[in-house]
């Protein structure tokens, strides 16, 4: 059975540190709902009601375009291995780039990437747990290293370039900054 509650507990933020995936979820008011998968550890607990993640260089940046216009997001972790849980995160995030004063602030909470590209924060209203019964078994073998190595490759300027080339508009055509 799933439960619902006001914040994290202290069970709930062990499991969150244990995993080595999680999917945003966000939508604008129109156009196409987003579901992206993250990993390479750029996810950060501030406090029982409070998230950062490290959001790097990627083939789009719809989460940066929705949350422009509605700052509602879900974040949704899933055991693979062990103890079956799905565990979601309901909430209002906020993005920050390289030049705004929380980013400066909060990037010290994760390792060097050359493709960091926002730090998202996210004020937790509701937390749910469910079963997970029907999510298989699978394990965890090693972090990919292609992105990372494909930015390192390209340096900071060739990172800003490409985004500039490929992350300036959403799938529907929206601004991300």
């Amino acid at each position: 059975m799933g439960n619902r509650l006001k914040k994290l507990n202290p069970a709930l933020k062990n499991f969150i540190k244990n995993q080595k995936i999680f999917f945003v979820g966000t939508a604008r008011t129109s156009g196409t709902v987003n579901v992206s998968p993250k990993g390479m550890d750029t996810f950060r607990i501030v406090n029982n009601n409070k998230i950062v993640w490290l959001n790097l260089t990627g083939s789009g940046n719809e989460t940066a375009a929705h949350l422009l216009e509605n700052n509602r997001m879900t974040i949704m972790f899933c055991s693979f291995e062990k103890t079956p849980l799905i565990l979601r995160l309901y909430g209002k995030a906020q993005i920050y780039h390289e030049n705004d004063q929380i980013y400066k602030e909060q990037i010290g909470l994760f390792r060097d990437f050359t493709g960091a590209r926002q730090i998202i924060e996210m004020d937790i209203n509701l937390v749910q747990t469910s079963c997970g019964y029907a999510v298989p078994f699978m394990e965890f073998k090693e972090e990919r290293t292609q992105l990372n190595e494909s930015d390192i490759k390209k340096g900071r300027a060739g990172v800003k370039k490409y985004w500039e080339e490929h992350n300036t508009l959403s799938l529907d055509g929206f601004k991300t900054l």
